[in-house]
């Protein structure tokens, strides 16, 4: 069974960090590609930070750029999204996806699998 389990979202104020984990299982982890989304209520999810199968890319959304980094622990099958200087348009519940062909990242076709998703709030 596929799963992927986002965690470590939260209440931050502005300025804040928080680091969020997407825990997989259920496929062959070393050859999917996974990537970040994040969506408002009332607003289409949007592409966040993902790992790509093209000459190993990262994408980052304009908006984070500078202040996200996305990582990965092979070993604990586990992809991070560090987020700094977080701002209270950051707000959203943000999903890890898991995709076997993601050639730019950013587009949600390219991914074959989603988690539930965690709430992350900035506010002060």
């Amino acid at each position: 069974e596929v799963q992927l389990v986002e965690s470590g979202g939260g209440l931050v104020q502005p300025g804040g960090s928080l680091r969020l984990s997407c825990a997989a299982s259920g496929f062959p982890f070393d050859d999917f590609a996974i990537g970040w989304f994040r969506q408002v209520p009332g607003k289409e999810r949007e592409a966040v930070s993902g790992f790509t199968h093209t000459d190993g890319r990262i994408y980052y959304a304009d908006s984070v750029k500078g202040r996200f980094t996305i990582s990965s622990d092979n070993a604990k099958n586990t992809v991070y999204l560090q987020m700094n200087s977080l701002e209270p348009e950051d707000t959203a519940v943000y999903y890890c996806a898991a995709g076997g062909w993601v050639p730019t990242g950013y587009r949600e076709w390219e991914y074959d699998y989603w988690g539930q998703g965690t709430q992350v709030t900035v506010s002060s």
